[in-house]
């Protein structure tokens, strides 16, 4: 991340939501790249999933309102794109319902320490997100439809409202998402588990 460009940067405490109804901030893990209205170029499931981590550090990011879109309708997220992201203790859970036999499963893949998750052109559907942010050079209030700095093709609805920063770093994130992909995607020493109802990343 940039250091030397201190101008325009700005700090929030803790925060949460969709950007459609007032500012979030992007989170982690990966959605197809958008064009449009949806935030997934695919049928996302009907569970959503969590990620924490200690730390992230992202180039490149854009962020507006958008949806994904599902066997059970769409639902509205905050579409958050990044260049590039790194993560220290990178978690992500997703708890299964009612499975026959065995009832709720989580499944969780950790990858602990620093650096543990590492991504190219990541894009992603966020629910909801808490932490604490910096964005370096911001640009609050952006037309959707004109964003520049994030990941090649990453644009909203013109007209639409958005915002795009230099650099972006979450402190304590946790986070929930629909959706997401990325060109390329790390995960070092990662492990993968399944816990008997309990499990998830916070």
């Amino acid at each position: 991340m940039p250091q030397s460009r201190r101008r325009g940067r700005t700090r929030r405490g803790v925060f949460a939501g969709v950007l459609a109804a007032g500012l979030a901030v992007a989170g982690l893990l990966l959605v197809a790249l958008s064009q449009g209205a949806l935030a997934a170029s695919f049928a996302v499931s009907g569970t959503s999933f969590k990620i924490s981590a200690d730390r992230l550090e992202g180039t490149g990011f854009v962020q507006f309102g958008g949806a994904d879109g599902g066997p059970e309708g769409s639902h509205p997220v905050a579409t958050s794109a990044f260049r590039t992201v790194v993560i220290d203790n990178f978690c992500q859970s997703v708890t299964l319902r009612s499975l026959p036999v065995v009832g709720d499963v989580t499944l969780r893949i950790a990858s602990p320490g620093e650096e543990g998750m590492v991504a190219n052109d990541i894009v992603l559907g966020v629910e909801r997100l808490s932490g604490d942010l910096t964005l370096v050079n911001p640009q609050i209030g952006v037309d959707a439809g004109q964003v520049s700095k994030g990941p090649p093709g990453v644009v909203g609805l013109p007209g639409g409202f958005a915002q795009q920063a230099d650099a972006a770093t979450i402190v304590g994130m946790r986070q929930t998402a629909w959706s997401a992909t990325a060109y390329t995607l790390r995960l070092k020493n990662s492990l993968l588990t399944l816990h008997d109802g309990g499990g998830e990343c916070y």
